[in-house]
């Protein structure tokens, strides 16, 4: 218990001090490119590498973190079809509490049958997956049919190696996912969508990785997917110290307190950057369950969270 208490006083005396000043906004200066993570962050992610894909090994917690992803991500782009079918009846009112079930289900049907029409049709959709690791995510993004290619990008090079071969693999993925090593600020071309997962709490200037995110971005309405930490006592008591210390779901050393990020701190930079040239979309916590994975709730300023944002043209 003595070992419990000095950790949660140490971690809540330098959580004040990053609250004074966040290094979200005040970046400090280094020797490698703005988009660079550290080589004590790199050194690490290329010690995970050989066992990425491994469900029961290092990254377990996150393929199951992946599903959440990808439900995030394909509900947000639902969100934004309209219906343009007049055939298909959209009710101005809560249908459910007044017609008969066999009518609810009906209209659900034909919603969303309608609404999977829409993004089927979208079948041209460019993804960039920045700090894609061995390719979890990039991979699930390159099977749905809406997507015409994924381009991964990390700086580990092991990782990349793991990505591409495992992408071997399954015939579906040839020609539709491309992996490089390769720092953001190099990337060239507009995407549709980009995915910024757990990622922005392992580099320096998080707010470079945003700035460059931003200006890759398809200025005609694309989205930038995003999640990542608050820099809480609750985040550094269940990432870091059951996480990493008492259940070792997570290698030993891969989160810092000192580098999570609020989410109030990305929507101020947003706010004021890019005022009036950008939308939320959607905003949510989410926090692991041992007997149920990875679930969502409304407190987006505790613990990890999920984040959508468009581009306004």
């Amino acid at each position: 218990m003595m070992f419990v208490r000095s950790r949660v006083l140490r971690s809540a005396t330098v959580w004040k001090q990053l609250d004074v000043c966040s290094r979200f906004t005040v970046g400090r200066q280094t020797r490698y490119k703005s988009t660079d993570a550290s080589e004590d962050e790199v050194k690490h992610f290329q010690e995970l590498a050989p066992t990425w894909w491994d469900t029961d090994g290092s990254q377990r917690i996150l393929h199951k973190m992946n599903l959440a992803r990808l439900d995030f991500i394909q509900r947000t782009l639902r969100n934004q079809i309209k219906i343009q079918d007049p055939e298909v009846y959209v009710p101005g009112f809560n249908y459910k509490e007044f017609l008969p079930d066999y009518v609810c289900d009906n209209i659900r049907r034909e919603v969303q049958g309608s609404i999977e029409a829409g993004l089927s049709g979208r079948q041209e959709m460019s993804v960039l997956d920045v700090g894609c690791g061995g390719g979890i995510l990039s991979e699930s993004l390159a099977r749905l049919k809406w997507v015409k290619k994924v381009q991964g990008i990390d700086l580990t090079r092991e990782c990349i190696m793991v990505a591409k071969e495992h992408a071997k693999k399954d015939p579906m993925l040839e020609g539709k996912v491309d992996y490089e090593c390769k720092a953001l600020e190099d990337v060239t071309g507009q995407f549709d969508i980009i995915t910024c997962m757990e990622m922005l709490e392992h580099v320096d200037v998080p707010s470079e990785i945003l700035r460059h995110c931003w200006s890759r971005l398809n200025p005609d309405g694309g989205i930038l997917f995003l999640s990542t930490i608050n820099r809480d006592l609750i985040s550094w008591f269940t990432t870091i110290f059951v996480g990493e210390n008492v259940l070792k779901v997570v290698p030993k050393g891969t989160h810092h307190l000192s580098k999570y990020i609020n989410s109030k701190e990305i929507l101020a930079w947003f706010n004021d950057h890019y005022d009036g040239q950008f939308r939320l979309l959607d905003l949510k916590g989410t926090m692991y369950l041992p007997m149920q994975g990875w679930v969502e709730h409304n407190c987006s300023d505790i613990g990890n969270y999920s984040m959508a944002i468009q581009r306004l043209k």
